[in-house]
């Protein structure tokens, strides 16, 4: 850790660190309480909901959280939209429709796509393919390869984003994680930079390695999606692995406070 800056801030992952669908990792809002002398963002992939449902979800497991500490994948699709002033085809499930509200999608000359389970059909993908084919760009919400479940591991939104890609012959624009342009959107917002930065996920590519590759520290934990070996897949690897988020919030508070 020489020459690094004091520590700044500490990103946290979501689903799969703080907890599994609607049940908390154990310890897990204990150890965020732990943290209060940290500056921490929650930066989450997740697209099955919008914000403001995720805030609610997290408050009823107890979380001590306020709703503009949380920086999704979705906010980050939105803006590029109107950036671009594109009419997107959302493949999103309509639980996260309201991230979109205003965004006008008639005739639409753009492809948004995240994990969208309802909506993952022949019919609506062939639509998306023949858009694509027409020169509508794809926008990938992020490409997960797939997440952690209560009944187990489910295919995330990547294998789809990836088919559609292979059937055009094109290149999807990423706009979440492990996007180098997501975290530092995400620091930008607490005037953090990266090498004053931690970032916590049970993703190794997603969370850890772009984290890495962005400029911060990533501390992997073994819950959620994390599979052994999965330090492994990344070159550098981890700064360090933890067994779960408290056990990484005590490192932190151990060697940075």
């Amino acid at each position: 850790m020489a020459g690094r800056r004091a520590l700044k801030a500490v990103l946290v992952d979501l689903s799969g660190t703080l907890h599994v669908e609607d049940t908390a990792i154990n310890g897990a809002q204990e150890a965020l309480q732990r943290s209060s002398s940290l500056n921490v963002r929650f930066v989450t992939n997740t697209t099955k909901e919008c914000k403001r449902t995720l805030f609610e979800r997290l408050k009823k497991m107890e979380f001590d959280i306020r709703e503009d500490e949380i920086f999704t994948s979705l906010s980050a699709a939105r803006s590029l939209v109107e950036q671009k002033q594109l009419r997107p085809l959302l493949l999103v499930e309509d639980s996260a429709l309201e991230d979109f509200q205003g965004i006008d999608i008639s005739d639409p000359n753009a492809v948004v796509i995240g994990l969208a389970p309802e909506h993952f059909n022949y019919q609506t993908m062939n639509r998306a393919f023949r858009l694509i084919l027409d020169g509508a760009p794809l926008i990938a919400i992020h490409k997960a390869r797939y997440y952690k479940r209560k009944d187990g591991l489910a295919l995330g939104p990547g294998p789809f984003v990836t088919g559609l890609e292979y059937a055009t012959d094109c290149t999807a624009t990423v706009v979440g994680k492990p996007e180098k342009t997501f975290f530092l959107e995400a620091l930008r917002g607490i005037g953090c930079a990266p090498e004053e930065a931690i970032m916590i996920g049970d993703d190794a590519r997603d969370d850890v390695g772009g984290a890495q590759a962005a400029g911060m520290q990533g501390i992997l934990v073994k819950t959620g999606k994390y599979r052994q070996g999965d330090e492994g897949k990344i070159n550098p690897g981890p700064y360090v692995t933890c067994e779960n988020f408290p056990q990484a919030v005590d490192h932190i508070l151990k060697n940075f406070s």
